[in-house]
């Protein structure tokens, strides 16, 4: 098994998804997520937003804002419904995974909350319709005032794990408090909840990066990921909170600490710009983690390789 670090558009596409795990657990912390709303108008005209991520070093394309009952990406054209996630991870030649939301209709509410479409939402239906549509991953998160909850999170793992738990990546975990109160005493996660999302068939934990949320440390956030760790999972560090349209230095500082304590993989969110990472910082990132060698290496690589 090659490290992801290596893996090309070849490599990528006779993978599993115990060999994507391998892969990233191979490359030590050097693996780059960049999650993209698909619904969103791209950059510049003719191009979807994730081409644009994957040239600037993202291993790994999220798509945000998806919805399976009526599969669309801004940018492709001609393509049917039905075809959309295969004809991109055919562009991009790199794995791609989407977003799915567990409401929890009984949350404790900050704000306002967004009514989801069903395609959105974590159900058995849906996670059956990502398999079908040809997802790679499926992280089981929340947006902005979508109602998402740890025990809303902890259910659909189980769903997932019954529907697809061998043939899609389970990521779960939240980013921000996606309009509710705070789960536990300690914030959006606490060791026992890491326990029971992994022990509900979790491939990898999602926590907020260093210096994400409030209360994000490194010392808080270290615990989180060793106590992933010993429970045989992967730990994903994410920028939830457009922190992704900040200062080059804030990215590398952010970067570097998700290394630090100890990120398998780590995410960069769509809100830097509309629907998108600054770009650039996409690449700061990426260089900040792995170096020059490797980020223009894959920022280079042919997808006919």
């Amino acid at each position: 098994m090659k490290r992801l670090l290596n893996c090309t558009a070849s490599d990528f596409e006779k993978m599993n998804k115990f060999d994507l795990i391998q892969s990233i657990q191979a490359s030590e912390g050097r693996t780059l997520i960049s999650e993209i709303v698909s619904s969103s108008v791209p950059l510049y005209p003719g191009l979807t937003n994730a081409e644009y991520a994957s040239s600037f070093g993202a291993d790994i394309i999220l798509l945000n804002i998806f919805d399976v009952n009526q599969p669309h990406i801004e940018g492709l054209v001609n393509v049917k419904s039905n075809d959309v996630i295969r004809e991109l991870k055919k562009l991009i030649g790199r794995p791609v995974g989407i977003n799915l939301e567990p409401v929890d209709p009984e949350a404790d509410q900050m704000e306002d909350l967004d009514v989801l479409p069903e395609g959105r939402r974590a159900t058995k239906n849906t996670i059956e319709k990502a398999k079908d549509l040809g997802v790679d991953i499926i992280c089981l998160t929340g947006n902005p005032k979508t109602g998402v909850s740890n025990k809303a999170i902890l259910k659909s793992i189980s769903v997932a794990n019954e529907v697809a738990g061998d043939d899609l990546v389970i990521i779960a975990g939240k980013m921000h408090g996606a309009g509710v109160k705070a789960d536990t005493s300690e914030g959006l996660a606490d060791i026992d909840t890491i326990e029971k999302y992994v022990e509900a068939g979790a491939d990898i934990i999602l926590v907020p990066g260093v210096g994400t949320v409030p209360g994000a440390t490194s010392e808080k956030t270290e615990k989180l990921i060793q106590a992933a760790h010993q429970v045989g999972a992967l730990a994903l560090t994410t920028i939830g909170t457009s922190q992704e349209g900040s200062a080059k230095e804030t990215i590398q500082q952010m970067a570097l600490f998700n290394k630090m304590v100890g990120a398998d993989v780590h995410h960069i969110g769509d809100a830097g710009l509309h629907g998108i990472a600054v770009p650039e910082n996409i690449m700061h990132y990426s260089i900040a983690i792995r170096g020059k060698r490797h980020t223009y290496t894959r920022m280079a690589a042919s997808i006919r390789r």
